[in-house]
């Protein structure tokens, strides 16, 4: 394809977020043929990357993440915007759309711990840092004695507090793990049946203009067309139950064959309480498969466990 204006891609700063928008850059290259140059990486300092002292639930949500990425993707700033997929809104801005998703990493949360613990052999009362209620609802539902702490910051900077004694162990994605080179600090990679992951995780989302015919032929060939359905499938379970950075929610879709096959559950902040759903259909009901698991638990779980996690 003939190129020539350069292509501008927004994207966070931190170590991991410039590994994932290098990878997008260079899927772009490569199947595009460009000149290096012509594709130009700009790092954009979020309100999510400012605060650091509070989780996210209580300063705004996940979009801190990527609000200013996506406001200098509508002036024109930018041309593209780079994001985790599980940092991403659930309801996109209007004017902007997900214009392609890169094969996906392994979806599945590595523990950390101090002296190499598996979850159930973590000492009682062990103290666990991390910022997602996902999380935190499925290491009280696995161990409730455990202490539970806020610990935010970039992956080395969570690794680092744990090796220095400050938390026993903390929960990372593996993906982005895998991705910096980290892998050696894993303990274990958790199994997806008692630690489900957030819905999004280890996958890479571009985003765009919806009117930009030229970014959206751009990036149509770099999409990953099993990962790109199983993704639709996830946002349309969260938006099925309200999802948000506020509701321990997870969900796993997969693509095999033209089928898709997802798994979905809410929990309650104490992992006290849950409600799973499952559903199937061809690739092509992604979006409607996730938004019927979505309806399925609004349905069968009790307006009150409902109306306490906030969804109406």
């Amino acid at each position: 394809m003939a190129q020539t204006a350069p292509i501008r891609v927004g994207t966070r700063g931190s170590r991991l977020a410039l590994w994932q928008a290098n990878a997008v850059r260079d899927a772009l290259v490569s199947a595009h043929r460009l000149p290096d140059e012509t594709v130009e990486i700009v790092p954009i300092k979020t309100s999510g990357d400012r605060i650091r002292d509070r989780s996210l639930a209580d300063v705004g949500g996940k979009g801190l993440f990527t609000k200013e990425i996506e406001e200098a993707l509508l002036s024109g700033a930018i041309d593209i915007a780079v994001h985790s997929a599980k940092d991403m809104e659930t309801l996109l801005p209007e004017r902007l759309a997900i214009g392609a998703v890169l094969p996906r990493e392994d979806v599945r949360d590595a523990l950390i711990s101090r002296g190499g613990m598996m979850v159930d052999a973590l000492p009682m009362g062990a103290r666990v840092g991390t910022a997602s209620l996902r999380r935190e609802a499925l290491l009280k539902r696995a161990r409730p004695d455990l202490e539970i702490a806020l610990l935010r910051g970039n992956v080395p900077t969570r690794l680092g507090r744990v090796e220095n004694g400050e938390f026993d162990a903390t929960l990372l994605a593996a993906a982005g793990l895998k991705r910096l080179g980290l892998e050696n600090h894993i303990t274990v990679l958790l199994p997806l049946e008692e630690f489900p992951p957030a819905c999004g995780q280890g996958a890479i989302a571009v985003e765009c203009r919806a009117d930009d015919t030229r970014m959206h032929d751009l990036l149509g060939a770099i999409d990953d067309a099993p990962t790109s359905h199983a993704i639709r499938c996830e946002r349309a379970f969260l938006a099925a139950l309200d999802g948000s950075c506020r509701t321990p929610i997870a969900g796993y879709a997969t693509v095999e064959g033209g089928r898709l096959s997802f798994k979905g559950i809410i929990l309650a902040a104490d992992g006290s309480e849950s409600y799973e759903a499952e559903g199937s259909g061809t690739a092509s009901e992604a979006a409607a498969t996730g938004r019927e698991a979505g309806v399925d638990i609004r349905r069968r779980a009790p307006e009150a466990f409902l109306q306490k996690l906030g969804i109406e």
